[in-house]
């Protein structure tokens, strides 16, 4: 891909989703971009770039976008969150009295954050009974939104970061996969959403989980 491929680029990947490319990642760019232009029919790169700038397909605008946005995740990822909304957020705001706390997910790419939240909140159910936990998630990949509505996840994907405990207490075999239960699976609001874009109709929240929002090992946010 040529300077000028690469601009024309990033320049619509920034406006499109607020994330900014680092030029000196340009391996990881092409690794993410090749199998959407295989998917169309292109033999290069650059081919698919010059069709972006010209043809203005959105479908195929927002198959590169998502592309290149980062969707890296796992079930309670970096267990300190989860820890600390556990044994210090949850409890204060019962002690306050509230009635309801809201959780939005920002960023929950294929859902396994949310989910977390959502078991993480029913395990914790017997000690703040009168507080009801709802939970929002977003994403601007209309793919991850997809496998996070199904609730299906693969071996591979249950075991980072799930204790077996959980799995088999919230998820049933299907298969090779793992399904969510229904119960678990309703316990979460799935929709999709740009964040570059007015978000109306869903707070306020008492807490949001941003991460991988604002940082990507190729990727940052533009300010």
């Amino acid at each position: 891909m040529t300077p000028a491929e690469l601009s024309v680029l990033a320049d619509m990947v920034r406006r499109r989703s607020g994330v900014v490319i680092d030029a000196d990642k340009l391996y990881i760019i092409e690794s993410r971009l090749a199998p959407v232009a295989r998917k169309a029919g292109y033999t290069a790169l650059g081919e698919l770039v010059r069709d972006l700038q010209q043809r203005r397909d959105e479908t195929l605008i927002w198959a590169a976008v998502e592309a290149l946005a980062s969707n890296e995740t796992q079930f309670f990822r970096d267990r300190t969150p989860f820890d600390q909304l556990r044994a210090e957020i949850l409890p204060m705001l019962a002690r306050k009295g509230r009635q309801t706390a809201r959780i939005w997910s920002a960023g929950c790419s294929t859902g396994q954050e949310p989910y977390s939240l959502a078991i993480l909140a029913e395990e914790e159910r017997g000690l703040h009974s009168h507080m009801k936990i709802e939970i929002t998630a977003t994403d601007l990949s209309a793919t991850c939104i997809e496998k996070a509505l199904s609730g299906l996840y693969t071996q591979f994907e249950v075991q980072r970061g799930l204790p077996s405990r959980l799995l088999i207490k919230y998820f049933d075999k299907v298969d090779d996969n793992w399904s969510l239960s229904p119960r678990i699976k309703s316990a979460v609001q799935i929709s999709r959403q740009n964040l570059l874009t007015e978000v109306k109709g869903t707070g306020p929240f008492d807490i949001v989980f941003c991460r991988n929002v604002l940082r990507d090992p190729a990727f940052r946010a533009a300010a």
